[in-house]
């Protein structure tokens, strides 16, 4: 005789029911989903490089060296002539509280003239530090030769440093500072967006052709209609208003939504300066076997002194003793393979092989078709 089975209660029902609401929540949510902004910029909303020549003043004794960096001289007798004070010709003067720099800027995008810039000021000749210094006007130029910001104020320098006795210390890097709010723009960038009847081009900052489609999926799907088109795997043409309040409005729109890009394709980073090797998610090893053995030379030398008899008529030499050893560890054939990351790490890490070691095995899988990743050596 069966047991008729007893109802759930009122309250595990309505938790089973929250339970799976819950769950169909999260697998309708977008997997790593990131905004349009993260993934593209419009063309022609970007910073401009920005670059000039000047003289810091009003240095403690470590400014340049004017016999060593003559332009310094050279530049301080243009700029006293140009405030009206003659320098005779042929005077060498010994300036140790002036230093020749070179000011760096980046113009962001629809800058207007008075707005303040952050520089960035180094050193181009021989002085030890710029700490204390005052930058004086320098014009700051772009690509086409144009002044579109002034620079001058007084240097924050991070470092510091001591001498005396002949002996020095210091601590960071002295020959560089910044200057908060330095720079004064003059002149604007022109940059009129939309002026082709109001199209734009969104641009990403890795070319996919994947990830392109989703995109413009995801524009035209906001819109309800079609307003988006891809060029190629990173252009992205929009047909934007004409006029530029709406413009705004559209292009804030498209950069608030939601895309998941394509995954990453797989990739091995390898930095042969440090060491560093780096691997993505996407990496698969397919079985191959490796044999992995470390090669140590050793050159020891000792010096010793041959001594002639008492009275006798030899000279004392030195005579080096160099011992040559040449140690092989063993090496056995170990089978590697992964189908996910912490498999192929697993798999590495087996080798015991170092970082050096480990950047010749990869190439190594690499060509024997075992490694399925791009290897990109730094």
């Amino acid at each position: 005789m069966m047991t008729p089975t007893r109802p759930l209660p009122r309250l595990a029902l309505r938790l089973l029911t929250l339970g799976l609401l819950w769950l169909l929540w999260l697998l309708a949510l977008p997997a790593q989903a990131e905004r349009i902004r993260e993934l593209a910029n419009f063309a022609g909303v970007r910073d401009n490089v920005l670059v000039g020549y000047g003289l810091v003043v009003g240095l403690d004794g470590t400014g340049d060296q004017t016999m060593q960096a003559p332009f310094t001289g050279q530049s301080l007798t243009n700029m006293l002539s140009q405030l009206g004070v003659t320098v005779p010709p042929g005077t060498n003067m010994q300036l140790r509280n002036v230093a020749a720099v070179m000011v760096t800027a980046d113009l962001p995008p629809f800058s207007r003239p008075g707005q303040r810039l952050d520089v960035v000021v180094s050193s181009v000749g021989n002085a030890r530090s710029l700490r204390g210094g005052t930058l004086l006007m320098s014009p700051l130029k772009g690509a086409d030769g144009d002044t579109y910001a002034i620079a001058q104020g007084n240097l924050l320098v991070s470092g510091a440093g001591a001498e005396a006795g002949g002996s020095s210390v210091q601590v960071n890097h002295q020959a560089s500072g910044r200057i908060a709010g330095g720079a004064m723009v003059e002149r604007e960038v022109p940059l009129n967006l939309g002026a082709n009847g109001g199209l734009l081009e969104l641009e990403l900052e890795e070319a996919d052709f994947g990830t392109a489609q989703r995109v413009v999926a995801a524009i035209n799907r906001e819109f309800g209609r079609v307003v988006a088109s891809a060029r190629d795997g990173r252009v992205i043409a929009l047909d934007g208003p004409l006029d530029a309040n709406a413009r705004v409005g559209f292009m804030a729109r498209v950069e608030s939504l939601d895309v998941t890009p394509t995954e990453a394709p797989a990739r091995v980073v390898v930095n042969s300066r440090t060491g560093s090797v780096v691997l993505n998610g996407a990496v698969r090893l397919h079985r191959a076997a490796v044999a992995h053995g470390n090669l140590s030379i050793t050159i020891d030398t000792q010096f010793q002194v041959s001594q002639p008899a008492p009275f006798g008529e030899g000279d004392t030499v030195v005579v080096p003793d160099t011992e040559i050893r040449v140690q092989e560890q063993d090496a056995y054939l170990r089978v590697v393979e992964g189908a996910d990351l912490t498999e192929v790490v697993n798999a590495l890490n087996a080798l015991g092989a170092t970082p050096q070691d480990l950047m010749s095995i990869l190439e190594a899988l690499k060509a024997a078709g075992s490694l399925r990743a791009e290897l990109e050596i730094l």
